[in-house]
């Protein structure tokens, strides 16, 4: 059925059952059964049919769109690209659009999980499916009901003054984390464990020999930088083992890792171990080893062991190895020299998580309140 549009009444005739079968099938609507539905998708993805927006709206006075706020430097950021247009790929395949949120500039670190690259802040566009940002008339102060059915809110902070609003718009709102202010609770949100991602970094650390770790922890009030800095002080509490902890910008450079990691460095220069947050900032840290003398990896740790000097006699500082690590993985961390150990967050699959669970909750395929939890792994590269 290539050479014309395919119709529900296709789908309905190929899978042998009613038109309002289908259309209840493929909204998740209506009493049917989960057998019939998966069949009843499955032949409409094989027929290749694509349900008609304009009446979609129609039928459910519907607005076609969702919209999609994001922390402020999050257009310049590899992670938030990544994500952005994973959610995009996933309200497509429900019949919607999705608007990008301009910020309100109001007060907020820039939370992000990523530092800024040089792409301009146009660069989230995606002519065929994803708006320029638009104007402050769709930030709090703006009928946001009248302009989507719902909202994704992606590390929501505490000190963004436009999350209240955000949350209180009048549509469904899905957080990427969660947020951990005062106001009213989104309707659902996907969630990482923070926490287990940062102690598998430090447990990978001690296991390869490190015996005093650094954590460059993200400044901010969402729940990614709260996590990463509590556990990093209960992981030391509850391993007695020293963790160096310094604060850096979530949008940290790798110039700014750099300076912070050479202080660091030069003030204790024990630290055999640095985890740095912000994705992209960990070549800093590397250029920072080299610069003190520090070889980076398991095996130099290991090679320098027998022959340890102590911290305090003439050139152990220049000799003593370093292992390196980041919060997140990116194209920084995967091309560094030497490759960086990182936590892939999956930020595509997450967005495309975001969504699903909002289209979810506007289709009534699942109840509001709903939390799903997204899955991280842990990739080890010749840093450690």
């Amino acid at each position: 059925m290539t050479s014309r549009t395919v119709t529900l009444l296709d789908v309905a005739r190929a899978a042998r059952v009613s038109k309002s079968t289908v259309s209840d099938a493929l909204q998740g609507s209506g009493r049917v059964a989960a057998a019939t539905r998966d069949r009843v998708r499955a032949v409409a993805e094989e027929l290749g049919y694509r349900p008609n927006s304009a009446a979609r709206r129609l039928r459910r006075s519907s607005t076609g769109a969702i919209g999609l706020h994001l922390p402020r430097t999050a257009t310049r950021l590899d992670y938030y690209m990544n994500l952005a247009f994973g959610a995009v790929e996933r309200a497509q395949e429900e019949g919607f659009d999705v608007v990008l949120l301009a910020p309100t500039g109001a007060a907020g670190g820039g939370d992000s999980k990523g530092s800024p690259d040089s792409t301009g802040p146009t660069s989230l566009t995606n002519p065929t499916s994803l708006t320029s940002p638009v104007g402050r008339a769709a930030t709090p102060s703006g009928p946001i009901a009248s302009r989507v059915d719902g909202l994704l809110v992606i590390d929501p902070e505490v000190d963004d003054s436009a999350v209240p609003g955000l949350l209180d718009g009048g549509v469904p709102v899905v957080t990427g984390e969660r947020y951990l202010g005062p106001t009213a609770t989104p309707t659902g949100a996907v969630i990482c464990d923070n926490a287990a991602s940062l102690t598998a970094l430090l447990d990978h650390v001690a296991e390869r020999g490190a015996r005093h770790p650094a954590v460059l922890a993200p400044a901010g009030t969402s729940a990614w930088a709260t996590a990463l800095r509590a556990t990093a002080d209960s992981w030391a509490r509850e391993r007695k083992v020293a963790v160096a902890l310094r604060t850096v910008p979530f949008a940290a450079t790798p110039g700014e890792a750099e300076e912070t990691t050479l202080a660091l460095l030069r003030t204790d220069p024990s630290v055999d171990a640095v985890i740095c947050a912000p994705d992209g900032a960990a070549p800093g840290v590397l250029r920072a080893a080299a610069t003190l003398g520090r070889p980076v990896g398991p095996g130099a740790l290991r090679a320098a062991a027998p022959h340890a000097r102590t911290a305090t006699e003439p050139g152990a500082r220049a000799r003593t190895p370093l292992l390196v690590a980041s919060c997140v993985d990116g194209t920084a961390t995967r091309s560094a020299e030497p490759p960086v150990t990182a936590v892939d967050l999956r930020p595509a699959a997450y967005g495309r998580a975001c969504a699903e669970l909002l289209c979810d909750i506007l289709a009534g395929r699942t109840t509001p309140d709903t939390v799903r939890r997204h899955a991280w792994a842990l990739e080890t590269r010749a840093s450690t």
